[in-house]
C-alpha cells in the first residue's frame, strides 16, 4: 500500500513500544516494575472528578465553541498569567484534546515546505515528526549533560539563521528532568527576535519543579510575549492524562488559525472535560504541591540509588518526573541496555535513543511510581548491570 510522503517516516513512540513488551512479559507471568511510561501514578484529584461526573450529569455532553468553553479560556488565561506574571486573555487561549494540537496545529499554522524548526535533542518523539510532516526541516540542538540538560548554545549559534521559523523548546524537559537557565533562554530569545523566528514553549511540566526552584517562562522576556506559543495542559499537574485536555496560548491572530484547524479536524474538546479543567484551576491546590513533594521525595531516592551503581552516573533532576542517567560506561547500545533491564532485571524503562540520536547513551525512568516499587527497581538493575561487569 502506498502512502503520502508526509507519513511514511512516523513510528510509534517509544514509551508505548516498551509498555506493550512489558504487558506482553506480564501476560507469560513476569512481574514486572513500570518505570516507562510518564504518567502520574496518583488518580485524577477527587474534586476534579467528581466536576467532570457533575457536567455529565447536568447535560454538558453537547458541542461546544472549537477552541473550548469561554469559561475553561477564561481560567487559563488567569492562571497561567497570574503564574508567569503576564496578563492574558482568552482570546489568546485555544483549548484541545490533550497538549499535542497545542504542539502540532500552531506548527501547522506558520511552518511551510523547507522552513527549519530547531528542537531539543534528545526530545519528545512528537516534535521531529510534527515538523516533517508539515514539510519543514528538523533541525536538532543537543541538550548538555553538563548544563543540566539545556541546550548547547554553541550549536544553536551555528544551526539558527534567516530560515528558522520556530525555535521549540522545552523546559522543564522530558525526557532529561533539565531546566533552561535564565541566560539560556535569554540567548534564544535574542536569536528569534534577530531572525523573526517563533518559539514554541513546550510547558507541560511547568508545576513539576523541586528545591523549591523556578522554571522560567521565555514569554515573560521583553519582546517575546508577541512571538512565543505556550504549550500546557492538564495530564501531568492534575493526574489528567486520559482526560484528554490541554492548551495553547499565543497572539490572536494566531489562536484564530488555529482554531480554524481545531474546527476542521477534532471540532471541538468534549465539554464535561472541560468543566473539569475549570474545576482543577479554580479549585484546592494544596493537593499538587503535595504530590510534586512525594515526587520529590522518589526522585531523590532513585538518584541516589542509581550513581550507587557502578557504572551509572545520574544528574538530579529539576522538573519533570524522569531520571536521565548516563550508562556509556557499559558500552553497549542504550536500545539493547533497555532490553536487558526488562528482560533480566524485570524493569521497564526507556532507551534514550527513542528520544533522538543526542539520547545514545542514556536512558530514562519515570519515578512517579510507589517508593517500593522505585527500591525494588534499583535492586533489580544493580543486579543486572553488575552481570555486565
Amino acid at each position: 500500500m502506498e502512502f503520502a510522503d508526509r507519513v511514511t517516516h512516523l513510528a510509534p513512540e517509544g514509551a508505548y513500544f516498551m509498555l506493550a513488551r512489558a504487558q506482553a512479559l506480564e501476560a507469560q507471568g513476569r512481574e514486572i516494575i513500570h518505570l516507562e511510561i510518564g504518567q502520574p501514578d496518583v488518580p485524577t484529584f477527587d474534586n476534579v472528578t467528581q466536576a467532570g461526573i457533575d457536567a455529565i450529569a447536568t447535560g454538558k455532553t453537547r458541542y461546544n465553541p472549537p477552541a473550548g468553553v469561554l469559561a475553561l479560556r477564561a481560567a487559563i488565561a488567569e492562571d497561567a498569567g497570574r503564574r508567569r506574571g503576564l496578563a492574558f486573555t482568552p482570546d489568546q487561549v485555544v483549548v484541545g484534546p490533550g497538549a499535542k494540537p497545542a504542539l502540532f496545529f500552531p506548527t501547522m499554522a506558520l511552518v511551510e515546505p523547507g522552513d527549519e524548526v530547531i528542537y531539543p535533542d534528545p526530545g519528545f518523539p512528537s516534535y521531529a515528526a510534527m515538523i516533517r510532516v508539515m514539510g519543514g526541516v528538523p533541525v536538532p540542538v543537543t541538550l548538555r549533560e553538563e548544563a543540566d540538560f539545556a541546550f548547547d548554545m554553541d550549536v544553536f549559534d551555528r544551526v539558527v539563521n534567516e530560515r528558522t521559523r520556530i525555535i521549540l523548546i522545552n523546559s522543564p524537559g522530558n525526557p532529561t528532568g533539565g531546566v533552561m537557565p535564565l541566560e539560556v533562554l535569554e540567548r534564544i530569545a535574542e536569536a528569534a527576535q534577530r531572525h523573526d523566528a517563533w518559539v514554541l514553549s513546550d510547558e507541560i511540566y511547568m508545576r513539576l519543579i523541586f528545591d523549591g526552584a523556578e522554571a522560567p517562562s521565555i514569554a515573560t522576556l521583553p519582546g517575546m510575549q508577541e512571538r512565543t506559543i505556550i504549550c500546557d495542559g492538564f495530564s501531568k499537574t492534575y493526574a489528567m492524562t486520559g482526560w484528554r485536555l490541554g492548551y495553547g496560548i499565543m497572539p490572536e491572530a494566531l489562536a484564530e488559525r488555529v482554531g480554524l484547524l481545531l474546527t476542521h479536524s477534532v471540532g471541538c474538546t468534549a465539554t464535561f472535560t472541560q468543566y473539569a479543567g475549570i474545576e482543577a484551576l479554580t479549585g484546592p491546590q494544596e493537593q499538587v504541591d503535595e504530590v510534586v513533594a512525594t515526587y520529590q521525595r522518589r526522585r531523590d531516592v532513585l538518584v541516589k540509588g542509581l550513581n550507587a551503581i557502578p557504572g551509572v552516573r545520574c544528574q538530579m533532576p529539576r522538573g519533570a518526573f524522569y531520571t536521565f542517567p548516563n550508562v556509556t560506561a557499559f558500552g553497549k547500545s542504550s536500545d539493547w541496555l533497555a532490553e536487558y533491564l526488562l528482560e533480566e532485571a524485570g524493569v521497564a524503562v526507556l532507551s534514550g535513543r527513542a528520544f533522538g540520536q543526542g539520547g545514545e547513551g542514556y536512558l530514562r525512568l519515570c519515578f512517579a511510581n510507589s517508593m517500593a516499587n522505585i527500591e525494588a527497581a534499583l535492586e533489580h538493575i544493580g543486579a543486572a548491570l553488575a552481570k555486565l561487569g
